[in-house]
């Protein structure tokens, strides 16, 4: 098994630079939140926050989309410690980081917003999904995700994951702060509906 902490740490430069791209769009949302002047500094405690958190991402074998659910949580975990730090509430980091995913979304050029909820129709990602949920029964990573693939049935829906254990929330349970694991599917749920960031 790989080194998890070498992992994601050869991976860190284009981690942060994932980072300081949604951080862009966020500004405004940060500013109606805690100030115009204080964007900057939240902005560069947040960014160490998560390069701190980086090197400590329980690692999941590597697969996509699910190492970046994985990393996008360590970011919202470094939102939540630094909102924390300025009194914020997880009810009101919740709603914070939801604005964040739609200023990113609305940021973004209209094809890349149908693109991410248009790919999780397709037959190549459904047919991975369906593997892929085979293989987490096997527990080959502790703290992975498990999950069942759930058959659509043509009318009132096209697919779904039923999740039995979820990485995210034991990666927030270990780092101290499950309660802001609820607040991450609402933000899942923009990118996975072509139209939520509208």
């Amino acid at each position: 098994m790989s080194d998890p902490s070498n992992n994601y740490i050869s991976h860190k430069a284009r981690f942060l630079k994932e980072f300081d791209i949604v951080a862009k769009s966020a500004h405004p949302v940060l500013g109606r939140y805690f100030g115009e002047e204080n964007v900057n500094t939240l902005v560069a405690d947040t960014r160490r926050e998560f390069e701190a958190l980086i090197p400590k991402l329980p690692y999941i074998g590597g697969k996509q989309p699910f190492t970046e659910f994985i990393v996008f949580t360590g970011m919202l975990l470094a939102v939540y410690r630094v909102s924390q730090a300025h009194g914020k509430t997880v009810e009101q980091t919740g709603e914070l980081v939801y604005e964040i995913g739609r200023a990113f979304l609305k940021s973004s050029p209209a094809f890349l917003a149908r693109f991410f909820g248009g790919m999780n129709f397709s037959r190549f990602y459904l047919g991975r999904l369906r593997k892929r949920a085979a293989e987490s029964h096997l527990r080959q990573y502790p703290d992975d995700y498990v999950y069942n693939f759930v058959e659509g049935d043509g009318t009132t829906f096209d697919y779904g994951v039923d999740y039995l254990e979820c990485a995210s929330c034991k990666f927030l349970a270990k780092q101290g702060a499950p309660e802001l694991a609820p607040y991450l599917c609402p933000v899942d749920i923009l990118y996975t509906t072509p139209s939520a960031g509208d």
